[in-house]
Order: structure tokens, then C-alpha cells, then sequence
């Protein structure tokens, strides 16, 4: 039997992330990571006994990059809560919008509910963070609730932004007013 080899893991994972990258999420499969690894179709296995395994592996760095930038843009927390939302659903649409096939992988059902990799353990302390603000900027409300509408609300302005849908429904190329409406929508109207 032969040893894995060190560093294959981290080489597989950084080929997965550039090819997600450029070409998007279906073009992931683990033939074509090995090949552009430089390495045999089943080397993959000895590192990663799915293919779900691996495809969790790479959306968990996207899990790790949107972490880390949300937490870069949030700094030090000085500002109100409300303005801590608008400033994390900025981060999470600019990632959507210039990492469309990362998103996209992050997000499959099919990773998540398998819990490869401890994925849940990489996705769920961000939506921690959108439910520790709701409840600062709500204190009466139902945080993990709200959250959870005011993020499934932001994943619906992805995708339809994406698709060019919202731009050409409201006219706009500024999502920023969406934004906005979002956050009203779930903390009540901010006096402007």
C-alpha cells in the first residue's frame, strides 16, 4: 500500500479552488483535479475518500476566505449594528458576485447536510456572526430567525443579480439600495 503524499492533500485542494475559480463549479470533477494536479485519476482517494469529500474541502476555503473578510470589514466593531449588517452583506454579495462558481459550491445542500469535512463547523460561526448583530440591532426579536430570512433575502439577491434579473427589474446597477431595503425589511425602517 502506498503512503499518501505529503502535500498532495493541500495541492489537490489549491487546484480544486483555481479551477472552481476559473472555470466554476461544474467543472470539478476528480479526474480533471488529479489531472491538472499531475497526478493519476485515483491519487485523489488517498487523500479524500469521495468526491464529496474533496468538493467540502474546497468549499470550505470559501468558507474560510468569506470569513475572513467579513471579519477584516467589520475591524473593531466600533459602529452601530445596523451599519455592521449593511457592512456584512456588502462582504457577502461582493464575494457572490466575484466568486460566482465558490458560491455556488459553498452552498450545495449535498455538502452541507453530508457535514463532510466538518463543513458546518466552517459555514455556521458566520451566520453566528449575522445572528449576534440582528440581535443587537433587534434585541426583541427572534435572531437566529430573522437571520436566517435576512441571509436566505441576501442569497436571493445574489442569484438574481447574477443572473442580471435585478438590474434589469429595478433599473440599477447598485445593489447597495437592496441592500438597504433588505435590512429594513427584517430590522424596521431606518430613520434617514
Amino acid at each position: 500500500m502506498h503512503e499518501p503524499e505529503p502535500g498532495l492533500r493541500a495541492r489537490l485542494i489549491q487546484v480544486g479552488v483555481d479551477l472552481v475559480t476559473t472555470e466554476g463549479a461544474q467543472a470539478l470533477s476528480l479526474r480533471e483535479i488529479a489531472r491538472r494536479a499531475g497526478v493519476s485519476h485515483g491519487a485523489p482517494r488517498r487523500h479524500f475518500p469521495t468526491h464529496l469529500a474533496l468538493l467540502s474541502a474546497i468549499a470550505r476555503r470559501g468558507f474560510e476566505d468569506l470569513g475572513a473578510r467579513a471579519a477584516q470589514a467589520l475591524g473593531d466593531g466600533g459602529t452601530d449594528p445596523r451599519t455592521r449588517l449593511m457592512t456584512l452583506g456588502r462582504v457577502y454579495l461582493d464575494f457572490a458576485f466575484d466568486n460566482p462558481g465558490m458560491y455556488e459550491l459553498m452552498f450545495r445542500h449535498d455538502l452541507l447536510r453530508s457535514d463532510q469535512l466538518g463543513l458546518r463547523e466552517t459555514s455556521l460561526p458566520l451566520f453566528g456572526v449575522w445572528v449576534d448583530l440582528v440581535g443587537e440591532a433587534c434585541p426583541r426579536a427572534d435572531a437566529p430567525l430573522v437571520a436566517g430570512a435576512l441571509w436566505a433575502n441576501l442569497h436571493g439577491i445574489a442569484q438574481l443579480w447574477s443572473w442580471g434579473s435585478l438590474q434589469l427589474a429595478t433599473g440599477s446597477d447598485d445593489f447597495t439600495p437592496l441592500l438597504r431595503a433588505a435590512l429594513d425589511a427584517y430590522l424596521g425602517a431606518e430613520v434617514r
